[in-house]
């Protein structure tokens, strides 16, 4: 029996609150990005009221109410509860100085910095829940229900969760294996491209270990479950995401410090000049020209509207002209982490290649009376019917060669063996791997296939053979390289200064082939995901790392780098959750102008920091002297905020 859900439980496992099995699906869509939507809706509230008050100062004291209702209320709270953990921050100062404004009569100056506080906050809850959601897809992965045999032959559904070691589960053609076990009944291909990110099927039977995630291709298999819900191969994967985001590098860390230090100062000047100005000045506590007026104008100047939005007006800059070329950031401060990448590493399956296998070559073996094209067009025929990689690129490449197709008779599949049929004429077709076609062939053809398959097997391509009576043919196959990554190495190389290395899951012959043809040095193949991490790790330690890949496998390592970035088109949905930048068109050429773009945001949010903070001083420092009014004060520091803001768009170019 499937148990229920309890509310306690869904809300302690931090996953995100708009997917609740207790809320209903018109529920959901008003409960995702809720800050953001409250802070959006308040900054029209404030326009409204601005505009309003040349004309109508009532109604826009209305309007300007709903702002402090919408972005103060929470502003207030928030600030609460860092005062009672005795912590000062920007956000203590920004949301003190909104509601010191309405004191002084500038209602609307502190309701833009509520605003424009409340709509930064609303951006960063978005894009950490974004990033939590990869651990959500990667769980709708594997079943939820296993078929379960028990001793007598009979078959039922269990949940997952609730079934025991040892229990035996019935996997049909075309599932996921929803537990890791050990083949005792049937023999099948398995793909298990969700789990090392290589597409060629690998032959399962009795006595094989299958892990949790491949998906079954050809026939049903029976395995006995080696490990519980709880330590299966995705729940592992899973773990290894958690932990991969939160040893993150926090390239933040500074800002933290110095508006913790900002905060703090600026805050205890003010509590200072409004006790001691009278003394230095000879000016009274009360009125506009009084101490605790010059005070409450210092700390509005100072607090920091054109500092605050210095970076998040570049960073959204520069995501949006990123976005138009359809490169997706969740986070502006991915730019940061892009300009401290050394090293940029790639998945070779999906990524450096295609991911699709194709048909290289169709060479005869001995003295054969049929042409390749007639072979082909044997092989298709077969092969038409089948779900399987090399089927598709035998079926493919018929199709490029208009061929006519053979009907065939008594066609049957072996699974893991391969297929056969009879022709028009009456010879036997079968098409397979090399060895199980040579283990049905008389001893001298057996041995010739033998031969020619052991001379290849370093060549680092998939081989299948094809028998058509006393004819024998040989098909290779290999993953293509992508036809743009040879000028995109070098354009990294010169352009960006990045060193280009491989990671993979794929076995070293098949690596190192695609590595000689794009130059590439470092090949580190064989890889696990718990290696691939390991990998990335270290490289990240000694020097920043961009990792490129595109499937299940290469999440950890993706959320681990310095910035991962997935192919949104052909990844996985687990892939582009748990990266840093998704290529919505997987045009692997833009990797060059995104590090080029990341280089000039650093540049423009270093000139609005410097903008912002010389603007404040001019603005704070007049007005505590009583040399400026605070109307001017705050002109000040309004255009210190539409000149950052300027700075920043130019990098929508």
């Amino acid at each position: 029996m499937r148990k229920p859900y309890l509310f306690d439980e869904f809300f302690a496992s931090g996953r995100e609150e708009s997917i609740s099995p207790f809320l209903t699906p018109d529920s959901r869509k008003w409960g995702k990005h809720l800050s953001l939507k409250s802070a959006l809706s308040a900054a029209f509230f404030l326009v409204v009221a601005f505009g309003l008050s040349f004309v109508h100062p009532p109604l826009s004291s209305l309007f300007l109410s709903m702002v402090y209702f919408l972005a103060g209320v929470p502003a207030l709270i928030a600030a609460f509860d860092d005062l009672k953990n005795l912590e000062i921050n920007i956000d203590v100062l920004m949301t003190l100085a909104a509601f010191l404004a309405v004191a002084i009569g500038s209602g609307l100056e502190g309701a833009l910095l509520l605003v424009l506080f409340e709509l930064s906050h609303g951006m960063e809850e978005a894009v950490s829940k974004k990033a939590r959601s990869a651990l959500h897809h990667l769980n709708n992965l594997a079943p939820k229900f296993a078929r379960v045999v028990d001793e007598k032959g009979v078959v039922f559904e269990q949940a997952v969760r609730d079934i025991p070691l040892r229990a035996h589960l019935l996997i049909k053609q075309g599932e996921i294996a929803p537990l890791d076990g050990t083949v005792i009944e049937g023999i099948s291909s398995v793909n298990l491209i969700h789990l090392t990110g290589e597409s060629t099927p690998i032959l399962k039977k009795a006595g094989d270990t299958v892990p949790a995630g491949a998906r079954n291709l050809e026939a049903a298999l029976v395995i006995e479950v080696t490990r519980l819900s709880s330590d299966s191969t995705l729940t592992r994967i899973v773990q290894l995401i958690t932990q991969a985001q939160e040893a993150k590098p926090q390239v933040q860390r500074w800002l933290d410090r110095f508006s913790k230090t900002y905060a703090s100062s600026v805050i205890g000047l003010t509590v200072l000049f409004a006790l001691t100005l009278p003394w230095i000045f000879s000016i009274p506590y009360l009125g506009t020209e009084g101490a605790i007026y010059r005070a409450l104008a210092f700390l509005i100047a100072a607090s920091p509207c054109a500092l605050i939005i210095a970076t998040p007006t570049a960073y959204l800059s520069a995501i949006s002209a990123c976005a138009r070329k359809g490169i997706l950031l969740k986070g502006g401060i991915i730019f940061d982490a892009l300009t401290n990448c050394q090293t940029i590493a790639f998945d070779k399956t999906g990524t450096l290649t295609t991911g699709k296998l194709q048909c290289n070559a169709i060479e005869p073996i001995g003295h054969t009376s049929l042409s390749s094209d007639e072979a082909l067009a044997i092989a298709a025929s077969l092969e038409r019917h089948v779900v399987h990689p090399i089927a598709n690129a035998i079926s493919q490449l018929a199709t490029d060669r208009n061929l006519s197709l053979p009907t065939l008779e008594n066609f049957k599949t072996t699974p893991g063996s391969g297929l056969e049929g009879i022709l028009p004429n009456g010879q036997r077709a079968a098409i397979g791997l090399p060895e199980h076609i040579a283990a049905k062939l008389p001893p001298s053809q057996a041995k010739l296939l033998t031969e020619w398959s052991q001379n290849q097997g370093a060549s680092g391509q998939v081989l299948a053979a094809l028998s058509v009576g006393d004819d024998l043919f040989a098909f290779r196959f290999s993953d293509q390289v992508r036809s743009e990554i040879t000028t995109l190495l070098q354009t990294l190389r010169a352009n960006n200064k990045l060193h280009p290395i491989m990671l993979t899951g794929d076995h070293l012959h098949n690596a190192s082939l695609v590595g000689r043809l794009l130059g590439i040095e470092h090949i580190f193949a064989n890889l696990r995901p718990e290696d691939k991490l390991a990998k990335v790790a270290e490289l990240a330690d000694t020097g920043g790392l961009a990792m490129v890949g595109d499937g299940i496998n290469d999440a950890p390592a993706l959320a681990r780098a310095t910035v991962g970035i997935s192919m949104g088109r052909i990844g996985s949905a687990t892939a582009v959750d748990a990266s840093d930048v998704v290529l919505l068109n997987d045009d692997l050429h833009l990797l060059s102008y995104l590090f080029s773009k990341a280089s000039s945001t650093q540049a423009i949010v270093r000139q609005n920091l410097c903008l912002a903070l010389s603007v404040i001083c001019l603005a704070t420092i007049p007005a505590l002297l009583g040399l400026l009014p605070l109307w001017i004060a705050v002109l000040l520091h309004e255009g210190g905020t539409v000149l950052v803001g300027l700075n920043s768009l130019r990098l929508l170019r």
